[in-house]
């Protein structure tokens, strides 16, 4: 496999990962229309737990079909393809070597009342499958963080060990935090910054708002004359918060929206500040797939500077 050198540079920054894990992140990288380049492209579709079948794919039905999201990420050129043990043992053999995937070991349900998690996967389950990386969310702010913490610290271990990357979605969530504190500024660069404490290779986390929650952070923010006026800067200044930019940082592609012109918007903007990517699931395959591709094409087009 030919690895660029703006990949190389990347890799260098994980300076205690052993081979295996590295030539799982080369995997992801140099994979699609955005291969080599830094920057990444994500289909995640764990939705189906998160929201329910009806929620997640009855706006387009062929989402249904499991094979539909493997082809979908494929056609489109994008690096990697997550989502949950069933989903990707039902494509499997199908699909094996035509792209990387992500499997998602934890995942919760609207039908739940706790701001949890459950593990529904396993690092031998991603070994079994062919993977490059294991994903896991933990919800900064939440009355069961420590537990999802401490189980991260566990499967990564395993994971790092086994050669495989670690991705994980870090959203805050918690009886201290209202719907504006989850997205804010500085709780969004606290919880990507937890989650590269905790070793994330790959972390995820919302487009930031321009909100400050926390009152002893505001006071910080205004000593230090934080320039927090458009997304470009925030997705900056989250980027930061992820040592400086040695992790890789991804945004996810926000709440499902029908206004194509507001997400390409969002995109460049994240594409100014230095994210790594996008990871943009719901917003793609809940559109017909010609309107799904056309879409990522575009988003690619956004992250090489084209468009």
């Amino acid at each position: 496999m030919r690895i660029t050198q703006r990949v190389k540079k990347i890799l260098d920054n994980y300076e205690s990962d052993n081979p295996g894990t590295k030539s799982n992140l080369a995997r992801i990288l140099m994979e699609g229309k955005l291969g080599g380049s830094g920057k990444l492209v994500i289909l995640p579709v764990d939705q189906g737990f998160e929201h329910g079948p009806a929620r997640s794919f009855a706006p387009n039905p062929p989402a249904y079909d499991p094979h539909y999201h493997f082809q979908l990420a494929i056609e489109a050129g994008l690096n990697a393809y997550a989502a949950p043990l069933g989903m990707l043992e039902a494509g499997a053999n199908t699909f094996a070597g035509a792209i990387p995937t992500i499997l998602k070991l934890n995942s919760s349900n609207s039908l739940a009342t706790t701001k949890d998690q459950a593990v529904t996967g396993s690092v031998a389950d991603a070994l079994r499958l062919g993977c490059a990386a294991i994903g896991f969310t933990i919800y900064p702010g939440s009355e069961y963080a420590f537990d999802q913490m401490e189980e991260l610290r566990e499967l990564a271990e395993e994971a790092k060990a086994a050669g495989l990357v670690v991705v994980v979605w870090s959203y805050p969530r918690g009886p201290m935090l209202d719907k504006a504190g989850e997205t804010a500024l500085d709780i969004c660069a606290y919880a990507a910054h937890m989650a590269a404490l905790a070793g994330a290779h790959i972390i995820k986390v919302k487009p930031p708002t321009a909100v400050i929650s926390l009152d002893a952070a505001k006071k910080t923010y205004e000593k230090a004359h934080l320039d927090t006026s458009t997304l470009a800067k925030r997705v900056e200044h989250v980027v930061q918060a992820c040592f400086q930019g040695r992790r890789i940082v991804i945004f996810s592609g926000g709440e499902a929206t029908s206004d194509d012109d507001a997400l390409f918007d969002v995109i460049r903007n994240l594409r100014d500040g230095g994210a790594n990517g996008s990871i943009i699931g719901r917003n793609t395959f809940q559109r017909p797939k010609e309107h799904a591709l056309a879409m990522l094409a575009k988003i690619i087009e956004i992250y090489q500077g084209k468009a």
